[in-house]
């Protein structure tokens, strides 16, 4: 049920097209929600269809021409009353955890090489995190808005932190179990 949630937040922060919201989800939410274009788009009908946003109307009608959305009140207190409700956390799933796993069963061969592309990705997650923030959160931007934007985007640094940190130590720790016959 977050999909929409997300899609209403960032209609909110800013009324955009389908198009222009697909790119700021690639930009931002993305990173923590992802969704394809389909997805998103998908949403957006059934949002206008249940009331909760509205196509804003063209000053040139055009056939084919995008559509900008905005969030209608009903859209509003949906959102508001979905960020107050409790939920609980959600049990994570890794296929690299689960390969480890197996790896303590079959062997470890080819095992490092992927830990290592994980720990190249993740690196290049964190400097691109680190990079946001540097750009994003001056000292100045201090609004109750931006200080949950920056916590949403240190969450982020702070995952990327870990598993920089795990698989340095998988890496390290990694043992040369043979397959067994």
């Amino acid at each position: 049920m977050s999909l929409p949630h997300a899609i209403l937040t960032a209609l909110l922060e800013k009324p955009s097209s389908g198009l222009e919201l697909t790119r700021r989800f690639d930009r931002s939410i993305g990173y923590f929600w992802s969704a394809t274009h389909q997805q998103i788009y998908r949403e957006l009908g059934k949002l206008e269809q249940a009331g909760l946003i509205r196509a804003l109307p063209s000053e040139v009608p055009a056939r084919g021409q995008r559509k900008e959305y905005e969030v209608l009140p009903a859209g509003r207190a949906e959102l508001a009353d979905w960020a107050r409700r409790a939920e609980d956390p959600k049990p994570y799933r890794s296929a690299l955890l689960l390969r480890l796993r197996a790896a303590a069963v079959v062997g470890t061969e080819g095992l490092a090489d992927e830990l290592r592309r994980h720990l190249l990705l993740h690196q290049a997650q964190l400097d691109e995190y680190m990079s946001m923030e540097e750009r994003q959160f001056p000292p100045e931007r201090d609004t109750d808005a931006d200080r949950l934007r920056h916590l949403v985007l240190r969450g982020g640094i702070e995952l990327e932190r870990f598993w920089v940190g795990w698989l340095t130590e998988a890496l390290e720790g990694l043992p040369d179990t043979p397959a067994p016959s």
